[in-house]
Order: structure tokens, then sequence, then C-alpha cells
């Protein structure tokens, strides 16, 4: 039986925290973890853990084997040699085996790389806000609050977020505003607001800025999508959308100029 000191050292959310590392966590289940994991040292020492673990196996951990021991092994284990190519994390997984690991990294170091190289938390923000946007355009993903009113958007947000994000109305400038939503981008939560030009969907991402931060607007190109960046009254905004980069602007002008 468990100890009552052993038990208050555990956390039922505490597999979470790796779940999150491996991306396998949806924006809300991220947004709760983060609201539990600040309230819990348990789940603060593991996600500590897990960062170190990251850092140490940053690089180019493997080494291939000189050809001879390479030849000699394949010999003993009756195998035919295939030709030599260096070990890719994310495709040669599914086919790793415990049995070809005798002269790699160790199965406890193999383990934690599977889920550490390409965690979120090492995407740029970039890279982040795309692949938020790019999810939201998934059916039923785009939006929480559906609405046009920014009186209902905007109220939407009041407890769920540990900030009020500005929200704006931009129908007179061709921009309408079309709902919101919570999403997970920097290792927060944030507000996504979601406005329209013609057919296409506009996100603008939305968190506090770092204090006496001051960007202007900086634009970006990512797998097809355009990011325009900028700071204004204590908040980082996001914009990201297939629009073309001459209108995306006209939306953040826009933004920047409305009251």
């Amino acid at each position: 039986m468990m100890t009552d000191e052993r038990a208050a050292d555990r956390c039922d959310k505490v597999l979470l925290v790796q779940a999150e590392f491996d991306g396998e966590l949806d924006v809300a289940q991220a947004a709760q973890l983060a609201t539990h994991r600040a309230g819990c040292p348990v789940c603060q020492v593991a996600e500590a853990e897990l960062a170190q673990a990251r850092e140490l196996l940053r690089g180019d951990l493997y080494q291939p084997a000189p050809d001879d021991v390479r030849a000699r092994v394949l010999a003993h284990l009756n195998l035919a040699a295939p030709p030599p190519r260096r070990f890719r994390v994310r495709g040669d997984f599914a086919a790793w085996r415990p049995t070809t690991l005798g002269f790699g990294l160790g199965a406890a170091c193999a383990a934690a790389l599977m889920f550490l190289v390409l965690a979120p938390a090492e995407q740029s923000l970039t890279e982040q806000v795309v692949a938020g946007h790019v999810r939201a355009l998934q059916p039923g993903h785009l939006q929480d609050v559906v609405s046009e009113d920014r009186h209902t958007v905007k109220p939407w947000f009041d407890g769920r977020l540990d900030f009020a994000p500005p929200v704006k109305d931009l129908a007179a400038q061709q921009f309408p505003l079309k709902g919101g939503r919570l999403d997970y981008i920097g290792g927060r939560p944030v507000a996504a607001l979601v406005y329209q030009r013609d057919k296409h969907v506009i996100d603008l991402f939305v968190r506090p800025a770092a204090a006496g931060s001051v960007v202007a607007p900086e634009t970006a190109e990512k797998n097809g999508y355009n990011v325009l960046h900028w700071v204004q009254d204590g908040m980082a905004f996001w914009a990201v959308s297939d629009v073309e980069r001459s209108q995306l602007r006209d939306f953040a002008t826009t933004w920047q100029r409305t009251p």
C-alpha cells in the first residue's frame, strides 16, 4: 500500500505533462494543464525534468558504427546488410526494435528522444501561430464562440484567460468579426479572434506583451500563409491568413487605428 508521504508526491495529471511535450494535447487540454501546473509542484518538477532531458538530447546523438563492426554484427545476426544511412528520428522509430539498439543509444534515451526532439516548444512563434491557424481550419475547430458582436465575443473570454483581449468590430472596413476561441501559443493560453476577408479567414492571436516591449509590424511567410506581428498597448498580436500580404497589412493597419 502506498504511504501518505508517497501519495503526496504524486499527481494524477503528471502524465499529461509528458503528453504536452509530445504534442498530444488539444488546445483546451493544454490550457487546463497550464492552469493546473501553475499550482502543482509535482507537475512543475516533471516539466523541468522533461525540459532538462530535452536539452541533454539536443544535437547529433547518432554516430554510425564503423563498416567493419557493422559487417561483423550483421554477419552474426545472419542478416543482409542494407546500405549505410543516417538514423532519422521521426521516420525510423516505428521500425525500431530493442534488439537492434545494442550499439545505439539505449532504450531509455531512445524513448525520451522520440517525444522530445520534435516538441512544440522548440517551434518558433511564427511556426506555432501558423500551426494553430491550420489546426483551427479543420471542421469544428475555428470558433468556440460564434458571433459578429464584439460585446458577445469579448466577455466570453472572461474567466478563461488571465487577461482581457481587445476585440474590435471591423465590418465597416471589410474585415467582419466572426467569433473567437482559446488557443495555446508560446507555452500559454491565448485569445484567437476570427475575422474574415471575402472567403478568407484571418486569425488574430493575442496575448500580453513583455513589459516595455515595442514591436513595429513585422511580416513573415510560412507554408504559404502570411504572418504579421506587432505590439500595441501592452498586447502582442499575430495576424495569420492566406490573404495577400498587402491585405493582411491593411487588416493590421485598420486594427491599430480603430478605437
